[in-house]
């Protein structure tokens, strides 16, 4: 995932970048909130780490702004523990809150939790997709394949469920597997999803060695394209 973090102390903001890319993550730092703000808008992260304190905007100020123009995920760090800030930063519209000082595993584990939260949110059980000769109905849990109805596995169908629902755009390994798996990207985790995609190509493509619907983009993740 791009993740936006945003703190005045510069060690500090260094030290959770660091903890990010051990992960697998992209860290982007800034380090005031007009500086947040402008580089949210440019670079669209995935997720904001967001303190509270700042030289120029308040961390509400920037949670308030941000959730005005996006539904990117929000986790506040600060240092005040006390239940008014927590409760009014959640009405801004966080999505979490982490009080300083706090262990790094406690805040890539709050990470986790909140990208599965809204990786689920952004996939409704309602509806239908129909690309080429692919037809999903997320009602019924079906899948066809012209007039041909195709059996998927749980894992296969919440895949191939997330591509549909991002048809045409690029899903990056980490939100397939925090959807369907509720991991964070490690190496064993994306070997896993290369399986799953196997096996759909399989059931889905005329001819797997060359996928029509379900593509490769190399190093990022998987998409679903219509052949025609």
């Amino acid at each position: 995932m791009d993740i936006l973090v945003v703190d005045d102390d510069r060690d500090i903001a260094d030290i959770i970048g660091y903890s990010l890319r051990k992960e697998g993550h992209r860290p982007i730092l800034a380090y005031s909130g007009q500086e947040a703000l402008d580089l949210a808008e440019r670079t669209l992260p995935d997720l904001v780490v967001l303190d509270v304190m700042l030289p120029d905007l308040s961390g509400f100020d920037v949670c308030r702004r941000l959730r005005e123009r996006s539904r990117v995920p929000v986790i506040l760090l600060t240092a005040r523990g006390e239940e008014a800030d927590r409760v009014w930063g959640l009405d801004l519209g966080a999505d979490d809150y982490v009080t300083k000082p706090f262990s790094h595993r406690e805040l890539l584990a709050r990470i986790r939790a909140v990208w599965r939260r809204a990786a689920a949110a952004e996939t409704p059980d309602h509806g239908g997709l129909t690309i080429g000769e692919l037809r999903l109905d997320f009602d019924r849990h079906e899948v066809k394949m012209g007039e041909r109805s195709v059996e998927l596995t749980p894992k296969e169908y919440e895949i191939l469920h997330c591509l549909a629902l991002n048809s045409g755009r690029v899903v990056p390994h980490e939100r397939l597997l925090a959807f369907v798996w509720g991991s964070q990207t490690l190496e064993t985790d994306v070997d896993q999803l290369k399986v799953h995609m196997r096996h759909l190509r399989e059931k889905l493509e005329h001819n797997p060695s060359a996928p029509e619907y379900l593509v490769t983009v190399r190093g990022v993740g998987y998409k679903l394209a219509d052949p025609s």
